[in-house]
Order: C-alpha cells, then sequence, then structure tokens
C-alpha cells in the first residue's frame, strides 16, 4: 500500500512539474531555438544535443574523430553529454522533473510511469506521423518494435532496433544426441526422450552415471530458463496470451500446469539438475561447459564463450555440436525488436525535430553507420587481402561503440551468429533462425500498463514461481495448482490487474 501512494504521489508531482514544462514549451519553444542551426559551407547545420548513457569505463571524448565524421555525414554539431549507464536512472528522472531537457534524449523504459505520464500529458513529439518520410528510421526498425512501443497509438519514443528473432532457447549437444542414437527433438514428447538418454545412456562415453538431461535456473520472480516448457506446452510468449479478442494470464491456461507436470515428472527421473533451484545462470552454463548436462538455455550468438572452453576440455570439438533447436510444438520465442528508444521533447520546435529526425535516418546509412562498427581506416582498422582488420585495442579504448546507444542499425543475425564463428556453423544457425522465423512468438504483454499490476504483479509472480518450483521439487502435489489457480480467478485484484491490462492493450 505504502508503495502504491509513494508512485500516486511521485507521478502528481511530476504532473504538476509537467504542466508548467509545458507552459514553457508553448510560451517560447519556437523562440527558444528558432535558430538550433549554422552555416556549413552554405547548408543548415543542426546543433543537436544529446544525452545518452554508455558502459564501458570512459565514454568517447569530447574530440572524438569518430564524432567528427559522424557530424560531417549528417550535417550537424553534437552535443553529447554522456551518463554511465549505472546512473541513468536517477540522470532521467531529474532531467524529466526540471524539465531541462536535451533535443534527443536517451528512454531505457519507454514504459517507465514516469515518463510515460509525461508523453501522454504532450512533453515529447508523436512521431508516427512523420516517420513514412524518413524511410531509413522506418525500414530498419521493426514493426513489432514501433507496435509494442506505441502508447494510446502515438509512438513517443523511436525504438532502438535489436534483432526479433534468435532468443534464448534450447541448444543440445548434437554429439551426445548422435551417441544415443537419437533425432533433433521436434515435439514435447521427443524431447523428453532425448533428457532421458542425456541421463541415463551415458552420452559422453565416460562409463560413469554423471550427467542430466537439462540445467537451467529459475529467478525469484520468474522461471528463467524454465519457462521455455511452459512456452512450448502454451503456444504463448510471457504472461499473456490473447483469447477471443482479449488477454488472459498464462496461469489460467491449461498448458501451464501440463508443463509443470512434464517438469515434475523429467524432475522426479532424474532428467533436471538436482539443484537447479539454486542455480545462478553464470553457474547453468558452467554445467553445461563441463559437460554434466546436454541440454540448456541461450542464444546462439553467445556461444563462442561456451565453444572456446569446451574445445579445451574435449579436444576436437566441432563448434556444430552446439544445436539450437528450431521449435518444440511448434513455438520459440520472438524477441521485441527494441531496446529502449529516444524521445524529443515539445520544447524542440517541429522544423528542428524533423532535423533530428533527418540527423538519425542519415546517421543509419551504411557510410555514416560503418564509423561506429569499425572507426577509421589507418586509425581504428587496416584492410589486408580485401579484409578489414580492427585494432581492438584502440577501438575499445576510445569507446567507438557507445554511439550505439544513440543511433543502432540492427543486424537481423546479431543474436544468432558473430563474425568469429566458422563459415558452416554460420550458416548452419543463419538457416536455423529462417526456420524459426515462421513460428516464433512475441511477448504481446510488453508494455502494458495497469496501475494494480505495480504492486500485485511482482507479489504474484512470487507466488507462482514459489509454487511451481515446489511442484517440480516434489514438496508439493500437482493439486496445490488446481487450488491456488481456483482461489486466483476470484480474487478481486487479479480480475482488476486483467481489466486493466486489456484497456491498456486494446489503447495501445
Amino acid at each position: 500500500m505504502r508503495g502504491r501512494m509513494a508512485m500516486k504521489k511521485l507521478l502528481l508531482m511530476m504532473g504538476l512539474l509537467f504542466v508548467i514544462f509545458l507552459a514553457a514549451c508553448s510560451n517560447g519553444g519556437e523562440k527558444a531555438t528558432s535558430d538550433g542551426s549554422s552555416s556549413n559551407g552554405g547548408k543548415e547545420q543542426a546543433e543537436v544535443k544529446i544525452i545518452s548513457h554508455f558502459f564501458g569505463p570512459t565514454p568517447p571524448s569530447k574530440d572524438s574523430q569518430i564524432e567528427q565524421e559522424i557530424e560531417k555525414g549528417t550535417n550537424t554539431e553534437l552535443n553529447i553529454e554522456w551518463v554511465s549507464a549505472n546512473n541513468y536512472g536517477d540522470k532521467f528522472n531529474v532531467m524529466l522533473a526540471s524539465g531541462e531537457l536535451p533535443d534527443l534524449m536517451l528512454v531505457p523504459d519507454p514504459f517507465n510511469p514516469v515518463f510515460r505520464q509525461a508523453a501522454e500529458q504532450g512533453a515529447f513529439w508523436d512521431i508516427k506521423p512523420y516517420i513514412d518520410d524518413y524511410p531509413n528510421i522506418k525500414e530498419g526498425i521493426d514493426d513489432i518494435a514501433w507496435d509494442l512501443t506505441k502508447m494510446n497509438g502515438a509512438n513517443y519514443v523511436i525504438p532502438r532496433p535489436r534483432p526479433t528473432d534468435g532468443e534464448a532457447f534450447f541448444i543440445l549437444r548434437k554429439d551426445w544426441l548422435d551417441k544415443v542414437g537419437l533425432d533433433v527433438p521436434t515435439t514435447s514428447d521427443e524431447l523428453y526422450k532425448v533428457m532421458n538418454a542425456f541421463t541415463h545412456n551415458d552420452p559422453d562415453g565416460d562409463g560413469k552415471d554423471n550427467t542430466v538431461g537439462f540445467v537451467s535456473y529459475v529467478g525469484d520472480t520468474g522461471m528463467g530458463g524454465f519457462a521455455s516448457f511452459e512456452g512450448m506446452f502454451t503456444g504463448v510468449n510471457g504472461e499473456w496470451a490473447l483469447q477471443d479478442g482479449k488477454l488472459v494470464h498464462s496461469a489460467f491456461l491449461p498448458g501451464t500446469r501440463d508443463a509443470i507436470e512434464y517438469l515434475a515428472k523429467a524432475y522426479s527421473d532424474g532428467l533436471i539438475a538436482a539443484d537447479f533451484a539454486s542455480l545462478q545462470i553464470s553457474q547453468t552454463k558452467e554445467n553445461f561447459i563441463a559437460g554434466k548436462a546436454g541440454i540448456f538455455i541461450e542464444k546462439s550468438g553467445a556461444l563462442q564463450e561456451v565453444y572456446d572452453p569446451i574445445s579445451q576440455i574435449e579436444s576436437g570439438f566441432d563448434f556444430k555440436n552446439l544445436l539450437p533447436l528450431t521449435s518444440i510444438n511448434g513455438y520459440n520465442p520472438k524477441g521485441t525488436g527494441f531496446s529502449g528508444g529516444n524521445a524529443i521533447p515539445k520544447s524542440v520546435p517541429e522544423e528542428k525535430m524533423k532535423k533530428i529526425l533527418e540527423m538519425i535516418d542519415r546517421w543509419m546509412e551504411d557510410d555514416v553507420f560503418t564509423y561506429q562498427k569499425q572507426g577509421i581506416e589507418g586509425i581504428h582498422h587496416t584492410v589486408e587481402n580485401g579484409k578489414v582488420v580492427i585494432d581492438t585495442e584502440k577501438t575499445i579504448k576510445e569507446a567507438i561503440g557507445e554511439y550505439n546507444q544513440i543511433v543502432y542499425v540492427s543486424d537481423p543475425y546479431a543474436s544468432t551468429v558473430k563474425p568469429t564463428f566458422p563459415e558452416d556453423v554460420q550458416q548452419l544457425y543463419s538457416y536455423i533462425q529462417d526456420e524459426r522465423a515462421k513460428s516464433s512468438v512475441v511477448d504481446i504483454g510488453t508494455g502494458l500498463e495497469s496501475e494494480t499490476g505495480v504492486t500485485y504483479l511482482p507479489e504474484l509472480r512470487k507466488d507462482l514461481t514459489d509454487l511451481k518450483t515446489k511442484i517440480i521439487l516434489g514438496s508439493e502435489p500437482i493439486t496445490a495448482w488446481d487450488d491456488f489457480i481456483e482461489e486466483l480467478k476470484n480474487d478481486p485484484k487479479m480480475q482488476q490487474l486483467t481489466k486493466e491490462i486489456n484497456e491498456s492493450y486494446q489503447n495501445r
């Protein structure tokens, strides 16, 4: 209750501040930057103040050569304030409260209630009416990202694009599969047989009973890697399923119960790491690398750090023995296509707002964007036998990759393959992603708003996770799930949550 009241007070205070801020925008916004540009050889050079975050030890320097090239390519004069990602959330809230906003600002979470309220009160430009004029912005960002970041039909952020396919899913040891004489599984029954064989049929050939089929972890308020099992039974990615035009919480789906029973049987049969409930994410990977388990959950694009240590342990290990599964029961998860976004405050006049969109559109062109990928020839990379050889030490030292926090052009296969992978592995993994894309499922609950959910959802998630884990471990019977769901159906908070989530979905 105290948390909800505190949130209401914060939003009320922010609302009052935005009334003042918006009044200032309407009275003087057009004059304040009547000349947010300067002459550059007869062309208008836009001056753009940007705030973003950085993840490395230090951000790019003020006199960065990369930044100078970006400025030339986009005909802009950039004034970038870099804030450590560790502190950006606090800085973001302070900026919103003060009303002193840059021309372009990073919004790490477009569904942050404070940002959402500010946007709905008119503090930021809805760029939806303008997107068609900027083809790189429109086509370089997946439709899913534009859809999921909408608020009441408006796009207040330019999503930072990310791949939509290639999400974390089942990875198995193909050499173990060959050893036990089974085909690549495509159904839950086939997957169970593989896990059983990986546990009981000595897949590593050492003559010892020291392997299990699957290893993963559970979080405090979510099932971690075990969520993939729920997805393969429900066909749903996330907490909400669309049924007959309405959203229903996935806990109510029969498939969720089926998944819990499936996992409880697998645990009882010894097919899952016995200590899964206490494992950390890093430990699940360590178990897989050490050859203690034959299946875990990961993005294939992250498998270099799995292959390298395994190849040190097992001489001659083939990278292709790390096999991503395409789908189970026709299901695999799709990503949202974005990671945060950038917003343009309404204090920026319309003409300058268009120049900023033009800047981003031009920045996404390969001849400009390539600077933050590989730097400047002769300084950050050389060309040898027609191939670009990057001076990694220099690019890291100058933090040129941090410009990706402002503008990024997403490689659709970035979550799936890396340039360091062998060519045949890149081809195999790319093919698997293409096949996954035919059936991948997005989390349609992304970004949906519920005042009740602010305090109720964390409690519900913890309760659901605790009960599922107990049933899998065998300390509670499956009937405990039935009893819980029956109570949940009659819970007024759950009913209110469902009502609000559906209203948010209809208004998106």
